[in-house]
């Protein structure tokens, strides 16, 4: 499909587009649904098309097709660049970019996995949602509901462009979660959670930690745990975050805010501050579409939709906001590198800039000084989602918690809403643990500008904060 890709570019380029990308997508998703005895889903879909994007004056054209045939494709080549030539005329914003050097894939770049889901049976999948099922009912107790879910995507991703690039990888992304809610004594409803997810193969369900057993297990009896819980106390108090909600916090409180397509409208509180001190040393936050998979879990990106080699963007170092996320546009605007940040959920969409993996850095505690450190507070733990503004205020809803006396654990706690402004919690971060943990995977994923759900990585060390603000009982 290179050759095609190639052509479209010659299309564009002699209509007289400055600049073209042209994609193509090969991706099959598979989706799995079980709850209690009832199958809801089993779905095979497949996202199979090509993308192309014409730049006039620094304004973008784009246009899409699922076929291969060489007259639609040049149709789409033509859609794209009249869009941008007719926009190029009224557009207040212009982002022009120079051409990069040219970029050729390697081998290296497509993750390599022992057992890859497209060589797997359905009836392997069914097992392990199956097998997280009947443990999580054998460790719950009063269990309502028992929800499993088996998800992958992959396949392979390719481009070309007028800086003469050459891109072919393959995505993937595997993840199996569990989740059961119970009912306590007074009616409530309790939840327990556990999932595995990110760019690995499915031997990594192989390993007893990540085991369909053992995710169901842990799922269940968290249910069962929180069946005694106490309502969390409402007020301000120190806090020590586990990793998956640091990572909800670096995502969406702060990450949607160093997007630069809404930095560059004026429309981010973090427009005009790169240079500015807005959080302690103890804070700094990473994008990068190249973690260490092995060590740390996470989302393999070698390149984005642009075409530009991914590489680790320190946003904030050491509580100074340093660098934004961007397109080849906004790169140029504000005259920072480009970031491999352009990204597109699929074929049909244009890449705009979205987070890869984005993480708080560790810090140099183990856990037993956190809890030392912490004294008196309340360690949250998960998250069962949220709500964000534009101007980093956020409520999260953890899934649970515990109450934390002389940095020991008393009792556990429920439904623990946490709430405040990212900007202030930031200024309050007392230090980090040493352990980085990366989640990714199938299910949610990220929202942006209709599309949606992008797969992006979240995590990060636990955190400790000298004060949070906690809702009670939601």
């Amino acid at each position: 499909m290179l050759d095609r890709l190639q052509e479209c570019v010659r299309i564009g380029e002699d209509l007289g587009a400055d600049f073209v990308e042209a994609r193509y997508d090969d991706l099959t998703l598979r989706a799995l649904q079980r709850i209690n005895d009832i199958w809801q889903d089993i779905q095979v879909k497949s996202r199979m098309g090509f993308a192309i994007t014409a730049y006039v004056d620094g304004v973008s054209g784009f246009s899409f097709t699922p076929s291969e045939e060489r007259n639609d494709l040049r149709i789409a080549v033509e859609k794209a660049y009249k869009m941008a030539k007719a926009s190029s005329r009224a557009a207040k914003l212009k982002l022009p970019f120079d051409r990069g050097s040219t970029v050729k894939s390697k081998k290296s770049d497509t993750p390599k996995v022992r057992v890859h889901p497209r060589n797997k049976e359905l009836d392997y999948k069914i097992d392990m949602v199956n097998r997280s099922v009947e443990s999580a009912r054998e460790f719950g107790e009063n269990i309502r509901s028992v929800r499993a879910l088996w998800g992958e995507l992959y396949g392979p991703k390719m481009l070309a462009n007028s800086d003469g690039s050459e891109i072919n990888w393959e995505f993937l992304v595997c993840d199996l979660v569990t989740l059961v809610t119970s009912k306590t004594d007074s009616g409530a409803m309790v939840e327990g959670a556990e999932r595995r997810g990110g760019t690995f193969g499915l031997e990594e369900f192989e390993r007893e930690e990540c085991a369909p057993e053992k995710l169901g297990e842990l799922a269940g009896s968290r249910a069962k745990e929180q069946l005694k819980a106490k309502a969390c106390p409402a007020g301000k108090f120190r806090a020590l975050i586990q990793e998956d909600l640091v990572g909800v916090l670096a995502h969406e409180s702060f990450g949607h805010l160093s997007e630069a397509d809404f930095v560059v409208t004026g429309g981010s509180p973090l427009s005009g501050k790169i240079g500015k001190r807005l959080g302690t040393e103890h804070a700094t936050i990473i994008d990068g579409g190249v973690p260490d998979i092995k060590k740390f879990g996470g989302l393999w990106l070698p390149y984005d939709d642009q075409g530009i080699a991914s590489s680790q963007t320190t946003i904030l170092n050491k509580g100074v906001l340093e660098n934004y996320l961007h397109n080849r546009g906004t790169a140029k605007k504000f005259e920072q590198r480009t970031t491999a940040n352009a990204r597109a959920v699929s074929f049909v969409f244009p890449p705009i800039p979205r987070m890869t993996n984005t993480y708080f850095q560790p810090g140099n505690l183990d856990e037993e000084e956190a809890f030392d450190q912490l004294g008196t507070g309340i360690h949250a733990i998960q998250t069962s989602g949220g709500q964000v503004e534009g101007d980093g205020s956020f409520v999260f809803l953890a899934i649970r918690g515990y109450w934390v006396e002389k940095g020991e654990i008393q009792y556990p706690i429920r439904e623990v809403a946490l709430s405040g402004n990212i900007l202030d919690l930031l200024s309050k971060v007392e230090g980090g643990t040493k352990d980085l943990k990366i989640r990714s995977g199938y299910f949610g994923g990220c929202g942006k500008g209709g599309q949606s759900p992008l797969p992006v990585g979240l995590g990060g060390p636990q955190l400790l904060i000298s004060e949070v603000r906690f809702g009670g009982e939601a």
